[in-house]
């Protein structure tokens, strides 16, 4: 079993300017949830001196809405979370991931995957609440096994993981150790509609656009070891990772675009005003001291990023008020 290895979580040492990013996905308008993470991304980069990049994740073509995008550059903008790059975007860029994965390919590390979700349900368990182990079912399919199967179903592609840990320092949930095999099993690199799926398509926007500092919620804390592995893969640099607890509902539910929890339209009706929303939300989360109102360039002056894991730690949410 092999090891591989990421940097630890430090304060810009003028080694690379710090680069962070937006990256909301166009399906629904801003919460709180959503906020909090571009808050913190933002004073992150903004208290190194460094640069954000606003990339809009719209690889689900269906879901992604051009009012949605254009709310969000809003909603960004109302509420003082400006951005210096950008905005770019994941349409239109199949050449550039297609060479990615031809890098994969050529490597021998891409087989067909013709399991429907009923199948992996069927055959493995929940990792972690929510993830499901894949147990390899199609690895190891022979030539006609897999013409048979093609001719009923197109596949989608997955990369091979060997048995290896994956070790990286995150700025808010401390050293994170995952076994690619294990607890993640081979995963998705492209889909069976031929779209490229978001951990190959988010590892090579990343490198292409220089960023260096991710910040995402927690829930996305399990998907950063296989992120990694394709970085590794591909030779391309890591960032690092700042995964903040989420925002929940009263009864622990996680706050929804769907259902649109603590939307921004709602909550400015609620506070009065886009600095009352930040106020509050960095009020709530340990971001500042009160729920006074306040601008993220306000935020500045008490936040320390060295703080943040004193400042969550133990706490894998927040409950909204």
């Amino acid at each position: 079993m092999s090891l591989i290895k990421t940097h630890t979580c430090k304060t810009n040492q003028g080694e690379l300017p710090v680069k962070g990013r937006f990256a909301p996905s166009p399906t629904g308008r801003m919460h709180a949830g959503n906020i909090f993470s571009a808050l913190v991304a933002w004073l992150i980069a903004k208290s190194q001196g460094g640069k954000i990049v606003l990339r809009i994740e719209d690889l689900d073509a269906q879901r992604s809405k051009q009012r949605y995008i254009d709310a969000v550059m809003g909603d960004f903008e109302a509420l003082g979370l400006f951005w210096d790059e950008g905005p770019f975007f994941q349409h239109g860029r199949e050449e550039v991931y297609e060479i990615a994965y031809k890098k994969l390919e050529e490597k021998g590390l891409i087989y067909p995957c013709f399991c429907t979700r009923a199948d992996l349900h069927a055959a493995s368990a929940p990792h972690a609440g929510e993830r499901f182990v894949y147990p390899g079912t199609c690895r190891n399919l022979d030539s006609s096994q897999r013409l048979e199967k093609s001719l009923v179903r197109t596949p989608a592609k997955r990369l091979i993981v060997p048995d290896a840990i994956v070790e990286f320092d995150d700025c808010v949930q401390g050293r994170v150790c995952q076994n690619l095999s294990r607890e993640c099993g081979d995963f998705v690199v492209r889909r069976s509609d031929g779209a490229y799926a978001y951990q190959l398509a988010v590892v090579v926007d990343d490198a292409e656009q220089g960023v260096t500092s991710v910040t995402r919620g927690v829930d996305l804390l399990s998907s950063t070891p296989q992120q990694i592995h394709l970085q590794e893969l591909l030779g391309l640099p890591h960032p690092q990772y700042a995964h903040v607890p989420l925002i929940t509902a009263h009864d622990g539910r996680r706050l929804s675009k769907r259902d649109k929890d603590a939307e921004l339209d709602r909550l400015i009706a609620r506070f009065g005003s886009p600095r009352a929303v930040i106020g509050h939300i960095a009020g709530i989360t340990g971001l500042a001291p009160s729920c006074d109102p306040s601008t993220p360039e306000e935020l500045l002056d008490c936040f320390d990023l060295r703080s943040l894991p004193e400042s969550f730690v133990d706490r894998k949410s927040i409950e909204w008020k």
